[in-house]
Order: structure tokens, then C-alpha cells, then sequence
């Protein structure tokens, strides 16, 4: 792994959080993700299941974890399967893991043979009162695609029709919300390699680069950092693409007298960074574009102030939109007679800000959890205010990731913001 080794009573603890929410004689199976055909004979460059890797640490296709915590056998009560190696695959692929291995990555005592998971599973099926089944239940995502996680399910189904099955997503979602500060460490240094690459663009960007190549400077800051890559298809937009929201085509030359928006993360031991920068393409702001740079700013500093525990996203995002109508009445974008005046279900912010403040982070970068969800201490967020004209080309979006205390912590802290160092470093 291109990541320095994680010690492996992280995932010790994580598996202890998630036994003691399982019932009385109840076995959990968590799969690994599938490896998704491309074309011809390649696959996607594999990407573990960020559950699977949250209570093992495995990074490697083919791992299943049983749990049964409750079985009178304690050789049964925490088992790793793992891929069987031969010198075939070795010399194709590289190396695997061994069960050796596999034990010391992830903890666990018990490690077998992935051929020897089917006899076993029904050996646990038998004793299981209950059975706890994995899918990914983000209620931002969907797809014609069927996961691994769904065929066997149905398998499951089919094959033992009498059994209670229930899900397991859920209890998940509940203890990856607090981040372990192991967790909270390898965050930091996803955002610090982010930085690293933002220095980079500052010194390279100037009028009549492509947008691509601004990409390329980015991954090559990942790459050599020891990130795995990109935590989500970054966005590299400049001029008028900067007010559409999930730009990448990253295909445009960079014009003088535009902006360039860039909403880009690095991914390191899986753990995602979240960062958004909005830059001059030529180095300096004009005074309308820094006039509503610093309006954006000035919301990011109050948002990400507010990300304290016992809030909750939606009261949040709800003040944090107050904060912005401020804003844009004092940008001259509406006045504040016609605020009085509006619609309520159609308020006049919305023209210019219309997507939340903040999401969950961790082993995604849109991380398990809900708008409703009370926030504790240890939670991580993007703290992600923006502003928008279109009709005068401009958008401005940025992005630090914040960890929720009573004096919260921002991991991009070091990453330059100010409108006066971005000219400056721009100008070296």
C-alpha cells in the first residue's frame, strides 16, 4: 500500500463498537467490493468496501468478515477470509495477502481461506438467530448496477428462506459517524497532501492553460504524497463553467480576467479531503470578483465557527443561509424590501446559493450520516459556503473540513484562503 501501515487495534476497537449492537446469536457478513469490469479484459483500479475496510483495515479484493459474537466456539466468533495465493497469481498479479498477514492487518484471530467460506458460512447460518446483511444505503446514490453486496443477499434469501435477516447499514452509520482520533490523524494528512497540491496550482495557473492541465498538476501532487489518487472526479472549472455545481469536464482554456473553481481531495489510506479553492486566472482579483470573494469568506469563517456538538445539518445550513442573504443584499444582488416581499418557498438567496453548507466525511467523501443527525465531537464536515452570478460570470465556492468540537477544528487550516496571499503566491 502506497500508505504507512495502520495500527491494527483501530479496526480491534471498530469491530468491539460493532458487536455490541448486534442481538443475542446474531452473525454479520460484510463483503468487499466487487472488481468492476472496464472493457476488454480490465477492470477499474480496485477500491475496498468502505465498511469492510472500517472493521478490518484489508485492502485487498476477495476479504469477507464474519461476525458471530455469541457462538459457543470462539474460533467461530470473528473470521477473515482471504484470497488463497499460488505462484500463478503471484507472478500475474503480485502479492496477496497470506493468512499471516491478513491477521496482523486487521486483528483478527481466526483468518481461513475464501475457499473454505461457503462450508463455513452454513455452519454459522445454523446456529444464527439473527443475520446481519450489508448494503450501501447512502440515500444520495443509485444505480442500475447490482452489487456484490445485493446478489448475495438474494443468494442468502433463496438458500435460507427461514431466517431473520436485517440490516446492517445502520448500525454501521452509527459508529463511523465519531471519528477515533487514528481516524482523525490520516484525515489530516489527506488534507495536508490536498495542500500540497493547491501551492502547486498557485505557482503553475496563468491565463491560457487548460483546465486539464491544472488537473494534471493536482494528481501528480497526489500521487507523489503517497495518495491513492482523487477522492471524487475533481472539478476544474473556469469563467462561466464556475456556476455549474458538478462541472468536470475539465476541458477549457483558462482565460485571462476569469476565475478558475476548484473543488478537488485527496484520498489517503482511503480517507477522503474535501477542498475548495476559487483563484484570479491571472493573478489578481478584480474588484467585483474580490468583493464577492470576500462575502464568501466572510460566511466560511462565521459556518465553520458553528459546527459545534448538538447542532444539527439542517439547523445549521438554516443560519448559515441568513448569513448569505446578508451577503448578497450587501453585494447588491436584492435589496432587503425585497426579501420582505418574497416567497417564502422560493426565497431570492436561492438564485445564487442553492446546495447545502455541509456534508459528513470520512472513508467517503459524502460520509455516512443524515441532515437530522445531532452532531457529537469527533464528527468530521466540509463547511462549503458559495456564491454564484451567472450572469456576470462568477462563482465562488470554498471548502475547508472541519472536525466538530466546542472550539471546532479546521483541517485545512494551513491551506492558503486569504485573497491577499493567493495574489501574492500567485505573483512568485
Amino acid at each position: 500500500m502506497r500508505y504507512q501501515p495502520i495500527p491494527n487495534d483501530l479496526f480491534v476497537r471498530n469491530r468491539l463498537k460493532l458487536e455490541k449492537k448486534l442481538k443475542p446469536n446474531a452473525l454479520a457478513v460484510i463483503l468487499p467490493n466487487d472488481e468492476m469490469p472496464r472493457n476488454g479484459d480490465q477492470c477499474f483500479p480496485f477500491r475496498q468496501s468502505s465498511d469492510l475496510f472500517y472493521l478490518t483495515g484489508l485492502d485487498q479484493e476477495k476479504c469477507i468478515l464474519t461476525m458471530f459474537p455469541n457462538h459457543p466456539v470462539e474460533a467461530m466468533r470473528e473470521i477473515v477470509f482471504t484470497v488463497k495465493t499460488n505462484d500463478k497469481m503471484v507472478t500475474w498479479y503480485g502479492h496477496k495477502y497470506s493468512l499471516e498477514e491478513a491477521g496482523k492487518v486487521s486483528g483478527a484471530k481466526t483468518i481461513k481461506w475464501l475457499d473454505d467460506f461457503e462450508g463455513v458460512l452454513r455452519e454459522l447460518m445454523a446456529r444464527a438467530h439473527v443475520v446481519y446483511l450489508n448494503q450501501n444505503e447512502n440515500p444520495r446514490f443509485s444505480t442500475e448496477v447490482i452489487s456484490r453486496e445485493l446478489r448475495f443477499i438474494e443468494q442468502l434469501r433463496h438458500d435460507f428462506p427461514l431466517h431473520n435477516f436485517e440490516r446492517l447499514a445502520p448500525l454501521l452509520t452509527d459508529i463511523r459517524l465519531v471519528k477515533e482520533d487514528e481516524e482523525i490523524e490520516l484525515m489530516i494528512k489527506a488534507c495536508d497532501i490536498t495542500g500540497k497540491a493547491f501551492n502547486r496550482v498557485l505557482g503553475f495557473v496563468k491565463p491560457g492553460v487548460m483546465e486539464y492541465e491544472v488537473e494534471a498538476e493536482i494528481t501528480h501532487e497526489f500521487i507523489r504524497n503517497g495518495a491513492s489518487g482523487h477522492a471524487y472526479p475533481p472539478i476544474i472549472a473556469s469563467g462561466a463553467d464556475t456556476c455549474i455545481l458538478h462541472y468536470n469536464n475539465n476541458d477549457k482554456e483558462c482565460k485571462d480576467g476569469d476565475l478558475l473553481l476548484m473543488d478537488f481531495g485527496a484520498e489517503y489510506a482511503n480517507y477522503a479531503g474535501d477542498c475548495s479553492r476559487t483563484i484570479p486566472v491571472n493573478g489578481k482579483f478584480s474588484p467585483r470578483q474580490r468583493q464577492v470573494y470576500e462575502a464568501v469568506l466572510r460566511v466560511l469563517r462565521k459556518a465553520s465557527r458553528m459546527l459545534v456538538p448538538g447542532t444539527t445539518i439542517d439547523k445549521y445550513h438554516a443560519e448559515v443561509c441568513k448569513i448569505v442573504e446578508k451577503e448578497l443584499i450587501g453585494l447588491g444582488l436584492f435589496t432587503e424590501e425585497d426579501v420582505r416581499n418574497q416567497d417564502p418557498e422560493n426565497p431570492l438567496f436561492f438564485k445564487y446559493y442553492m446546495h447545502g453548507t455541509s456534508h459528513f466525511m470520512g472513508l467517503d467523501v459524502h460520509d455516512v450520516g443524515n441532515k437530522q443527525q445531532p452532531l457529537a465531537k469527533g464528527m468530521v464536515l466540509s463547511c462549503e459556503p458559495a456564491i454564484y452570478i451567472p450572469e456576470e460570470g462568477i462563482g465562488i465556492r470554498l471548502e475547508n473540513d472541519i472536525v466538530v468540537d466546542d472550539d471546532p477544528l479546521d483541517l485545512m487550516v494551513h491551506i492558503p484562503i486569504e485573497p491577499d496571499e493567493i495574489e501574492a503566491l500567485m505573483a512568485k
